[in-house]
């Protein structure tokens, strides 16, 4: 959780093991508070096929955790999926913005545009859009998830946080097996409709798609292009500094992040897939919560691909199983989680003017359209002008 201090992994050699015990089990739901909502979102306003949507994205998870062996996670794109929820955009401009993204972020992978991006973007900024997406999604699940039952909603929040903090960073007994079991015990006194589920019991399989160049380059211009900027500092380059903050034996190269990228959005359109991307958000909310392998990653998928394959016909009733508060609570604490990276920013040895501009582009991020984009780019020239006045003297502690 957000005071869990990033502690490197024991592997130091030859091909890390994926584990399978209650930490990564706990871990396994790191991610769900900020995954579930946007799909079902998705796939209720665009009219997406269900079976198709979870059956990928769980295949997503499983393949991503075998490639990497570490926690991360496969999460949906943030911007594409508000902006289909917000517009009440189709599924054909959702399959074209996927394709869309993935080939551009193929581009700049195979031509080093991202090791170049990487270059002009310091840690500081990173830091910063961290920041931003963290204070973004605590604020959300203060807002929107945590009321969303009324008083008792807010009773059951509570209750969840403070067994979170009870727990907290307790690897013996991880507090998301706690508060994941809090969430059931309710869903089950309430009387949700989990007979629903069995409605729908049969096996189902991903929908054969074919896309259009028109599809593709209207999913580009509406969903595409306020989601690279964002894809850019979370997905790739924050992720890749959160795997050297957790991981530091065991780096990952952005060429690696960014064709596992591109290759899950080439892929996911021609089956009904969402567009998706691996978020430093997930990484914070796996490791958060336990997990230090991939097994929390292939756990994850794996709940997926047993509700596309087998329960996609009832899945309506399925969500209603799980309360949005509890969801709430996983979500802030995954938001907390990357709010407090920004710390090191203070830290002695760091430059005066890093925390400062650090917490500008996290606030710009989040307060202004198309924020992420503006972030890093303002962040990226101040810190390159703080560093010129730093040679100067001006900055000098």
């Amino acid at each position: 959780m957000a005071a869990v201090e990033p502690q490197p992994s024991r592997v130091t050699s030859g091909k890390p093991p994926i584990r399978f015990d209650r930490n990564e089990f706990a871990g396994a739901f790191g991610d769900i508070g900020t995954d579930l909502p946007l799909i079902v979102g998705m796939i209720l306003v665009a009219g997406l096929d269900a079976a198709s949507v979870l059956i990928l994205f769980g295949a997503m998870q499983v393949l991503t955790a075998l490639w990497y062996r570490m926690p991360i996670p496969v999460q949906p794109l943030k911007a594409v999926a508000a902006l289909v929820i917000a517009q009440k955009l189709s599924a054909d401009v959702v399959y074209g913005a996927g394709l869309a993204i993935g080939l551009v972020m193929l581009v700049l992978t195979v031509t080093g545009g991202l090791d170049l991006l990487a270059r002009l973007i310091p840690k500081l900024v990173i830091r910063g859009i961290q920041f931003g997406l963290g204070l973004q999604l605590s604020t959300l699940a203060l807002r929107e998830f945590v009321p969303a039952e009324g008083v008792a909603g807010f009773w059951l929040a509570g209750a969840g946080f403070v067994l979170a903090i009870m727990f907290l960073g307790n690897r013996k007994y991880p507090a998301a097996l706690f508060v994941i079991g809090l969430g059931v015990l309710y869903a089950l006194v309430a009387k949700a409709p989990v007979a629903g589920a069995l409605d729908g019991l049969g096996l189902r399989l991903p929908e054969v798609r074919t896309i259009g160049w028109a599809e593709v380059w209207t999913g580009f211009v509406l969903l595409a292009l306020p989601q690279i900027p964002l894809s850019l500092g979370n997905s790739v380059l924050a992720t890749k500094q959160l795997v050297a903050d957790y991981f530091p034996e065991r780096p990952i190269s952005l060429r690696k992040i960014g064709f596992t990228y591109s290759v899950m959005n080439l892929i996911n359109p021609f089956f009904g897939g969402v567009p998706t991307c691996h978020g430093s958000g997930g990484l914070a909310g796996h490791y958060a919560f336990g997990a230090r392998t991939g097994g929390s990653v292939v756990i994850y998928g794996a709940m997926y691909l047993v509700l596309g394959l087998f329960l996609s016909g009832g899945f309506a009733s399925v969500i209603q199983v799980f309360p949005k508060p509890i969801l709430g609570v996983i979500l802030a604490f995954e938001g907390l989680a990357l709010m407090v990276l920004v710390r090191d920013q203070a830290a002695p040895d760091v430059p005066r003017y890093a925390l400062p501009i650090a917490l500008m582009v996290g606030l710009m991020a989040v307060g202004l359209p198309y924020g992420y984009v503006i972030g890093m780019a303002v962040g990226a020239v101040l810190a390159a002008s703080a560093r010129r006045f730093e040679m100067g003297g001006v900055f000098s502690r």
